[in-house]
C-alpha cells in the first residue's frame, strides 16, 4: 500500500506544470475532452507499464538525448500542425481524417519517453519491488494532474475563442521544442 500511495503522491506533484500537463490542455482545445481524456490515460498506462517493466531497458538502446530529441521534434511538429491543420470539428470532406484519440495517444505517449515522471516511476518500481502498485499510483497520479490541464483546457475553451488558444498552444509547443533542442546543444 505505501508502494501505492507514494506513487501517486510523487508523481502527481512531478506531474502538475509539466509539458504534458501543457499537451493536455492543448488537445483539449483541439478535440473533445472526452477523447483528450481516455487517449492521455490510455498513454500514461501503457508509459508506465513500460517504465516499471522495462526499467533501464529502452533507455538501454536509445540515448536520453534521441529520447527528448524525438519528443523537442514532436512539438514543433505538432506547433506547425496546430497552426495549418483542421481542427476535429472542421470536416472539409466530411470526414476526420486524423483519428484524434490516436493522435493524442502517440503524442503524449512519446512525449512521456525520457521525463522524470518515467524515471521516477522506474526509480519507484525499483524500490519498493511492488510493480502492480507502482503502475497504478503512478498511473492513477498522473492522470490526476493532467485531467487538471485538461479541466483548465475546457475551461479557456469556453472563455477564449478557439483560434486563439490554438495559435497560442502551437507558439508554445514550438517554444518548447526549440528550447528543448538549445539545451540539449548547450549540454554538449
Amino acid at each position: 500500500m505505501e508502494a501505492l500511495i507514494s506513487s501517486f503522491l510523487l508523481i502527481l506533484l512531478a506531474e502538475m506544470g509539466d509539458k504534458t500537463q501543457l499537451v493536455a490542455m492543448a488537445f483539449t482545445a483541439r478535440f473533445k475532452v472526452l477523447h483528450v481524456l481516455l487517449a492521455v490515460s490510455a498513454a500514461t498506462v501503457a508509459n508506465n507499464f513500460l517504465a516499471v517493466a522495462a526499467g533501464g531497458f529502452i533507455s538501454g538502446f536509445f540515448s536520453e538525448n534521441v529520447i527528448k530529441s524525438v519528443s523537442y521534434g514532436l512539438f514543433i511538429v505538432f506547433g506547425i500542425w496546430a497552426l495549418t491543420g483542421k481542427d476535429e470539428d472542421e470536416k472539409d470532406s466530411g470526414k476526420v481524417i486524423i483519428n484524434p484519440f490516436f493522435t493524442v495517444f502517440i503524442f503524449f505517449f512519446i512525449s512521456e519517453f525520457g521525463d522524470k515522471t518515467q524515471l521516477a516511476t522506474m526509480s519507484l518500481s525499483m524500490k519498493y519491488g511492488s510493480p502492480l502498485f507502482v503502475l497504478l499510483g503512478a498511473s492513477l497520479g498522473m492522470i490526476a494532474a493532467n485531467a487538471v490541464g485538461i479541466a483548465v483546457g475546457a475551461l479557456l475553451g469556453k472563455k477564449v475563442p478557439a483560434g486563439v488558444i490554438k495559435k497560442v498552444a502551437a507558439f508554445l509547443f514550438i517554444a518548447l521544442g526549440i528550447i528543448g533542442f538549445a539545451s540539449i546543444i548547450m549540454k554538449r
